[in-house]
C-alpha cells in the first residue's frame, strides 16, 4: 500500500471514528428510532418528531448519508433508514443491534487521559472507575448479542436443561447489570438464580431490574468478588467476564467449588483464535481496542496479575479452566462474537 493509499485509508477510518460519536448521539436522541417509524422524512419532519432543532438534524443526517447508514433522495430532499438497517440501529431487542458497542466506544474516548497514565505507570483501572457509557453499553451489547442464545447454549450442556426444568439453581458469576441472570430466570422458571458481581453500582442496577421484571423473589444479587464467593449451583455461568479478572484461575476454582455433582459451568468469552495472526481482522481489531482500554486495565487493578486479555483463544482459556479444577472442557458453540465452552470437574 502506497503512502497516498494509506493516507486515504486513515482518513476513511477517522471519518468512521468521528461518525461513531454521532451514532451515539443519534441513539440518545431517538433519531434512529424515529427514522425507523417514519420512513422517508425531511430534516424538518425528523426534527419535529424528535424535539430537536432542524439545523442540527440536517447536518447529522448528511453525515449518516455520507457513511451509507441512511439513504438520501436528492429529488425529494428526504432521508430514510433502510429496512435492513433497522435491526442494527433502532431495535434494542434485535440480536444484531450494535449501538451498545458504539456506546462502549464513546467510553473509550472519555477515558483516554487515565489510560495514558496507566500505560506509563502500569497501574490498573477498575471497572467501576470508567464512565457510565461503558457499563450501559456493555450491558446493551450483551443483551442484544448473547441473551437470545443463552437457552440454546445451555441446551448444549450435558443434562443441565433437565436439571433446571426440575427446579435447579443457577449462579451467574460476574453478572454485571444482571440482564443474563434475568434472561436465565425467564428461560428456566422453575429454577432460582443468583448473580454475583464486585461492582456495587452494577448490582444495584441488577436488583432494580429484577424488581421491575417481577423476578426479585426468584432472582437475587450479591456484591462480592467472584474469587471469594461461596455457594452451590447446578449451573455456574462465567459470561464475558473471565478475561476481566486479575486471577481467573481463582475465579474458576470458585466456580468449580460451587458445582453440585453432575453440574456444569457455562463459559462465554469473546471470539478469538489462539494466535495473534488469527485475530487480525475487524472483529479482532475491535476486541483488541476494548481489551486495551477496559479489560486489561480492569484485570491489572486486581490481585493476581494475569491480565488475560479478551483475545485469549480456546487454548489459553482451557489452560485457565484446567488449572482451576474444571478439567473436562469442550466447546459447545461459537458465533462471530463469542466462544462458548462447557467445563466441569472430571468424574
Amino acid at each position: 500500500m502506497s503512502t497516498e493509499q494509506f493516507t486515504m485509508r486513515v482518513a476513511e477510518e477517522l471519518a468512521a471514528a468521528s461518525s461513531a460519536a454521532l451514532a451515539v448521539l443519534g441513539d440518545r436522541l431517538g433519531l434512529y428510532r424515529a427514522l425507523a417509524a417514519a420512513g422517508a422524512v425531511t430534516p424538518t419532519e425528523l426534527a419535529a418528531r424528535t424535539g430537536c432543532v432542524e439545523r442540527y438534524v440536517r447536518e447529522w443526517l448528511a453525515n449518516q448519508a455520507a457513511g451509507g447508514w441512511i439513504d438520501y433522495e436528492p429529488e425529494s430532499g428526504r432521508f430514510e433508514l433502510p429496512a435492513d438497517h433497522i435491526p442494527v440501529l433502532a431495535d434494542e431487542d434485535s440480536p444484531v443491534f450494535m449501538l451498545g458497542s458504539a456506546q462502549v466506544t464513546a467510553a473509550l474516548f472519555r477515558g483516554l487521559d487515565r489510560l495514558g497514565s496507566a500505560f506509563r505507570s502500569g497501574e490498573g483501572i477498575d471497572w467501576g472507575e470508567h464512565h457510565e457509557d461503558l457499563h450501559e453499553g456493555a450491558a446493551r451489547f450483551f443483551h442484544a448479542v448473547c441473551e437470545p442464545a443463552l437457552p440454546a447454549w445451555v441446551a448444549e450442556l450435558d443434562g443441565i436443561t433437565r436439571r433446571l426444568a426440575g427446579g435447579g439453581r443457577i449462579v451467574d458469576l460476574g453478572c454485571g447489570r444482571g440482564s443474563a441472570a434475568l434472561a436465565l430466570a425467564r428461560a428456566f422458571p422453575e429454577s432460582a438464580v443468583v448473580g454475583v458481581d464486585a461492582h456495587a453500582g452494577s448490582v444495584e442496577h441488577a436488583r432494580e431490574a429484577a424488581r421491575r421484571a417481577g423476578l426479585d423473589e426468584r432472582v437475587s444479587f450479591d456484591v462480592a468478588s467472584v474469587e471469594e464467593w461461596r455457594g452451590e449451583a447446578d449451573l455456574v455461568c462465567l459470561l464475558d467476564c473471565l478475561h476481566d479478572m486479575g486471577d481467573p484461575v481463582a475465579a474458576v476454582r470458585s466456580a468449580a467449588a460451587a458445582l453440585r455433582p453432575g453440574g456444569a459451568a457455562l463459559i462465554v468469552e469473546p471470539q478469538a483464535g489462539d494466535r495473534l495472526e488469527d485475530n487480525l481482522h475487524p472483529v479482532g481489531r475491535a476486541y483488541y481496542a476494548t481489551s486495551t482500554a477496559f479489560c486489561t486495565p480492569c484485570a491489572m487493578a486486581q490481585a493476581g496479575g494475569w491480565a488475560l486479555g479478551n483475545q485469549a483463544g480456546v487454548s489459553r482459556l482451557r489452560d485457565v479452566l484446567v488449572r482451576g479444577g474444571l478439567a473436562d472442557v469442550r466447546q459447545v458453540a461459537a458465533t462471530p462474537f463469542q466462544l462458548v465452552l462447557q467445563a466441569r470437574p472430571l468424574a
